[in-house]
């Protein structure tokens, strides 16, 4: 006789719906109520399936009174659904032994629900041997949950037939089954040689985790949006993070916020926040605090860091830390790095380095560099540096350099480039100062444009029909650091494109590292403007310049004056020249001096 009824199996009784396709609660109570009466009638005229259904119908409800009977009979008769379902009863009751006795009893006559209980049964046990046994006996006869929990049993074992019988269960539909193979497949993914295996490995997982969240399966969810976020496709991402969040995961009402902030919507980013900081989610309450500062409400992020630390997040003492060190409150950002530097927190560890650092205690603030290093903190590697670099110690500080730069960091690949630059490597430097200008060094863009500019050709006089100008790429480079307000290059792009005929660019560009600071763009705007007619301007900009250092800009001062008839004030600017040089300057302007001196006393 087959399994007429199991709590371990679907429901055997169809079940009608309205037009709408829903059912109707009192309909169905009738329905019930008819089948039970029907039932009752037939067990009590000795039909052991009725006697058997009726006492499965029972149970479901609770009623294990009435329904031990009707189970008992029909096990007495040799039912073995009634066998299987009697056994859950007296679990149910507290007799785990007794019940364990009847799901034998139906294992052994080919009941798949009762061989799986009876594995779990002596797995709670701790006799692992019998629940493989019967787990195995569930699993072969294509029980899904016997499958799962076989898969269980092995994978605690560490045993290799678990993914096996893990996927037997996922392809049956067991949601949990299709969740953990999932998990297993992108770990492999990630932690395996990479290649095609790991693509092949990755897009199963995906598939996996698509058949768990739409059975509803909320990590599963979590993880699908996770993919595709990393994918660029938010917008589905959003829905299976959303999906995830509304059955309750924190993690993935924390991950929508954060892309709905991303959107620009602000508002219900935190909504979402709030929802997952409240439920515990230490991540979402950081971002509800982060947002709160950025409102000028220090009080209330202060509020949200520290739920966030009682949540177990170390990035609350963290951002306590970074709250305090902003309000001037630098004994208590000290100690709030502290605590979380001792957490492990690299960044953490790196800014109480800093602060140490910026207190005078050097020796107190090496160590938490160097731990924030180890720990993989670009930054703190690249302070190290600066920090051997300051003791002469430029080896070691090399090194350090080179860590952070391997890991993107600009100003440190910079430094390697310079250094590399003055051991004559050429092509290292290049390389490093390649990766610095790319990720933002404005300096690194300037080195580098004049070390591809001392290597290009002069190029040829121009010739008429020839095609106009194309920008080389130093030039390029030089307009990269130009943009990024760097005077230097500033400079060197207006000479650049004073060359090529292109005045009011050059001015322009001179004018920018001008009023920057730059005393050559002063100098340079001056010799512009004077070619120009406007030699007043001109005179305005070599004040600038020669008031700042330049030699040259004193001379031509002197010299205007000199044309002017102001005999003292061109001494006065010779003798300024005289002093700055360089030495061609000096000799020019002390001749020019002792010109006006004569004059002076003639």
């Amino acid at each position: 006789m087959g399994d007429m009824a199991t709590l371990f199996e679907t429901g055997r009784f169809a079940q009608s719906s309205g037009p709408d396709g829903v059912r109707d609660e009192t309909v169905e109570a009738a329905d019930e109520a008819a089948e039970e009466v029907r039932r009752r009638f037939a067990a009590e005229a000795g039909d052991v399936e009725a006697m058997s259904v009726l006492g499965s119908m029972l149970l479901r409800r609770g009623d294990l009174d009435g329904a031990e009977p009707h189970l008992r009979a029909a096990t007495a008769a040799g039912d073995r659904a009634a066998a299987n379902n009697l056994g859950v009863l007296l679990h149910q009751r507290g007799y785990a032994d007794e019940a364990a006795g009847w799901w034998r009893i139906a294992a052994v006559a080919g009941s798949a629900a009762a061989a799986h209980a009876l594995g779990r049964h002596f797995r709670e046990r701790g006799d692992e041997p019998a629940a493989e046994y019967w787990l195995r006996q569930s699993a072969e006869q294509g029980h899904v949950l016997g499958a799962y929990a076989l898969a269980d049993l092995l994978e605690h074992r560490g045993d290799t037939a678990t993914e096996r019988w893990m996927r037997v269960a996922a392809e049956r539909g067991h949601r949990e089954a299709a969740y953990r193979l999932a998990r297993t497949l992108d770990r492999r993914s990630t932690e395996g040689p990479g290649g095609e295996d790991a693509e092949r490995a990755a897009e199963e997982a995906e598939q996996w985790y698509r058949q768990a969240a739409a059975r509803g399966h909320r990590r599963a969810a979590l993880h699908l949006g996770t993919i595709l976020e990393r994918r660029g496709e938010l917008k589905e991402a959003g829905r299976w993070y959303l999906t995830a969040a509304k059955d309750g995961e924190a993690r993935a009402a924390c991950a929508l916020g954060f892309l709905l902030r991303d959107a620009g919507d602000t508002e219900s980013a935190a909504v979402w926040w709030l929802r997952a900081a409240q439920e515990g989610d230490g991540n979402a309450a950081n971002a509800l605090g982060a947002l709160h500062a950025e409102r000028g409400e220090p009080q209330t992020a202060e509020r949200w860091y520290r739920a966030a630390l009682d949540a177990g997040d170390d990035n609350g003492a963290y951002n306590l830390g970074l709250l305090c060190a902003e309000q001037g409150r630098t004994q208590q950002a000290e100690q709030w790095y502290r605590r979380a530097a001792y957490a492990g927190h690299r960044e953490a560890a790196n800014a109480l380095a800093i602060l140490l650092l910026q207190g005078g205690d050097r020796t107190g603030a090496e160590p938490w560099f160097s731990k924030a290093a180890e720990a993989g903190s670009v930054d703190a590697a690249f302070n190290l540096g600066i920090l051997y670099a300051g003791r002469g110690a430029d080896q070691e500080a090399l090194r350090w350099y080179e860590r952070a730069a391997s890991a993107g960091h600009a100003e440190a690949a910079l430094q390697v480039g310079m250094a590399r630059l003055r051991d004559g490597d050429e092509q290292e430097a290049e390389r490093h100062l390649r990766c610095a200008a790319g990720g933002g060094s404005a300096e690194a863009a300037y080195r580098l444009a004049t070390l591809l500019d001392a290597r290009r050709p002069p190029e040829p006089a121009h010739e008429l029909g020839e095609p106009a100008h194309e920008k080389t790429e130093c030039e390029e480079w030089y307009e990269r650091a130009a943009g990024q307000g760097h005077r230097r290059a500033q400079v060197r792009v207006g000479m650049l494109a004073a060359a090529r005929g292109d005045v009011a660019e050059a001015a322009r560009w001179y004018r920018a590292a001008a009023e920057a600071g730059s005393r050559n763009g002063a100098f340079n705007l001056g010799l512009l403007l004077a070619r120009e007619g406007s030699e007043p301007e001109a005179a305005l900009w070599w004040t600038r310049a020669a008031d700042a250092g330049h030699g040259r800009a004193a001379l031509r001062l002197a010299l205007v004056y000199a044309r002017r008839g102001e005999l003292s004030e061109g001494q006065r600017w010779a003798d300024r020249a005289v002093t700055l040089g360089p030495r061609e300057v000096a000799q020019r302007a002390a001749r020019l001096r002792d010109a006006l001196r004569e004059e002076l006393s003639a």
